[in-house]
């Protein structure tokens, strides 16, 4: 069955890191934008990342910029995104997501256009 996988969340101590996984099970990320959106508890789900397939042109949310990074590796068919100096805030359940088609130009960080979607990881940032 064709499915998107993350892998990568847990506890993080307060200004850690740490580097979340996104791989395709029987599903090639090669024809998708891929998109990381995560959601605390009682907070809608936001955007934080993607890249697209062609360019490899990246987006981030402004409340992220300089302390994460999105990437792509092919031959893993696996994109990760690295996020830095995380604090309480950065607590949440993070998902990847796939969208297909052309290869947008800037891709989107609204949840309304990914079609497909793993089971995501939970994110706890704690002493």
């Amino acid at each position: 069955q064709a499915q998107l996988v993350e892998s990568g969340g847990g506890l993080v101590q307060p200004g850690g890191s740490l580097i979340l996984s996104c791989s395709g099970s029987e599903f090639n990320l090669d024809y998708f934008t891929i998109a990381w959106f995560r959601q605390a508890p009682g907070k809608i789900r936001e955007g934080v990342s993607c890249i697209t397939y062609r360019t490899y042109t990246t987006n981030y949310a402004e409340s992220m910029k300089g302390r994460i990074t999105i990437s792509r590796d092919k031959a893993k068919n696996t994109v990760f995104v690295q996020i830095n100096r995380l604090g309480a805030e950065d607590t949440a359940f993070y998902c990847g997501a796939a969208l297909g088609g052309d290869s947008p130009e800037t891709c989107p960080l609204s949840d309304g256009r990914y079609h497909w979607w793993g089971e995501g990881t939970q994110v706890t940032v704690s002493s």
